[in-house]
């Protein structure tokens, strides 16, 4: 049975919290200041903490941090009488699984003890080898996200293990990495698949949508709240939220953090902007909880040809099937070579486009667009058009099925000239 160290120095909040917690499946102890506590965690290391914020000697803090110091995975929840948004966030920076504010609703308790111990149970299988997975959600993530790198097969493992877990999501990378495509496999593999999915992309949310559909009235929660009841909300590009917007989006998160899971997507560096100011710090520290950086395909390149031979089996092409399309050791040296700025979603393009258009089964670095080959490799303008002249009476004794002087009737030349 899970267990629970219940600190607080009023022995009345022992007697109503064991009442809850006990007939829910947890085994509770208790203490009554931050170091009594901290001596019984040492001796016998509870899976929760709910501890007051105010106590003496210790208070719920202090206790906090010495835990952390003491065992960085322990897992906090702090309670306190006198919210403040100062303390609400010192409690969050410096660890804390979650805020509750005195007196709190039952079904909060109990939701934010479960999702908690999903959370302990998460950090532990994080430290071990080859944690089990299931064999239905394995196939699902991996047949939609391919690669052959280490640097992948990581990504997948984080992947795996977070379907899982209802606790906050943050999705790190750069523009194209795929954070819209994981944010949607965390929540189609998971138990909640049947539920909404809910994605807001706060870059393009007016100001207006953001507060009727988001916030709602009075920041109650307005309809895209409610319809991700049960499932989960994805927060595109919060970067991109404006500081306003950030600030209430904390108290609608405060009043519904048991309805739906939280997935959130970022190309920017948000501990840095919080550092500077520029985001807002609670919000921060509660949708931080779980991050996920997802590295740029330029740090990835043995991922290329499983993805170009992925991508390409996905396009349409009249003439036969694109899953058949193969890259030339040229062509695939140069797109190796390539930065992708835009990352997976630009490969994505630039394959299908190819394999949607091209007569021929393997692919030739001629073929492929000029902005993703080096500027010193571009041809002449004259060596470019013959080039194209080339290609286009390929396809025309292509389509001929091989009869060359059908071709050259056709394209009004000298047979000779299609040699």
């Amino acid at each position: 049975m899970p267990s629970v160290l219940i600190v607080d120095d009023l022995l009345s909040i022992h007697e109503m919290l064991e009442a809850v917690i006990q007939p829910i499946g947890y085994t509770t102890a208790f203490a009554t200041d931050g170091e009594k506590a901290l001596v019984r965690y040492k001796a016998e290391k509870y899976d929760l903490v709910l501890a007051d914020i105010d106590m003496k000697p210790m208070d719920g803090i202090t206790l906090l941090r010495q835990l952390k110091i003491y065992d960085p995975t322990a897992v906090v929840i702090i309670m306190t009488a006198y919210a403040s948004t100062d303390s609400a966030v010192q409690a969050l920076k410096f660890g804390a699984f979650e805020y509750l504010q005195k007196p709190f609703r039952v079904d909060d308790l109990i939701g934010t003890l479960k999702r908690a111990l999903e959370y302990r149970r998460f950090s532990s299988e994080s430290h071990v080898e080859g944690a089990p997975v299931s064999t239905v959600v394995q196939r699902d993530i991996d047949s939609q996200l391919v690669g052959a790198s280490a640097a992948h097969s990581k990504l997948l493992q984080q992947i795996k293990k977070l379907v899982s877990v209802r606790n906050p999501v943050l999705l790190q990378g750069e523009a194209g990495t795929g954070k819209t495509t994981i944010a949607e496999l965390l929540h189609g593999s998971s138990t909640i698949a049947d539920a909404p999915f809910v994605g807001v992309d706060c870059a393009q949310s007016s100001v207006a949508d953001f507060h009727s559909n988001l916030l709602g009235e009075n920041g109650t929660g307005g309809p895209w709240i409610k319809q991700a009841s049960g499932g989960t909300l994805f927060l595109e590009n919060l970067d991109q939220l404006q500081a306003g917007m950030q600030k209430e989006l904390v108290g609608v998160l405060r009043g519904h953090t048991q309805a739906f899971r939280v997935v959130c997507s970022t190309t920017a560096d948000l501990e840095a902007q919080m550092e500077e100011g520029r985001f807002n710090e609670e919000l921060f520290y509660r949708l931080a909880t779980l991050p996920l950086q997802i590295p740029p395909l330029r740090e990835r390149p043995e991922d290329i040809p499983v993805l170009i031979k992925h991508f390409s089996a996905q396009a349409s092409n009249p003439s036969f099937e694109t899953k058949l399309i193969e890259f030339s050791p040229d062509a695939l040296a140069v797109v190796k070579a390539y930065n992708w700025p835009g990352n997976v979603s630009e490969l994505a393009q630039v394959v299908g486009q190819i394999a949607s258009n091209t007569d021929f089964r393997v692919i030739r670095a001629e073929q492929l667009p000029l902005r993703i080959k080096s500027p010193a490799s571009w041809p002449t303008l004259a060596a470019y058009m013959a080039l194209q002249e080339k290609h286009y009476i390929e396809k025309v004794v292509h389509a001929c099925r091989g009869d060359k002087a059908k071709a050259a009737g056709l394209l009004g030349i000298e047979l000779a000239r299609i040699g």
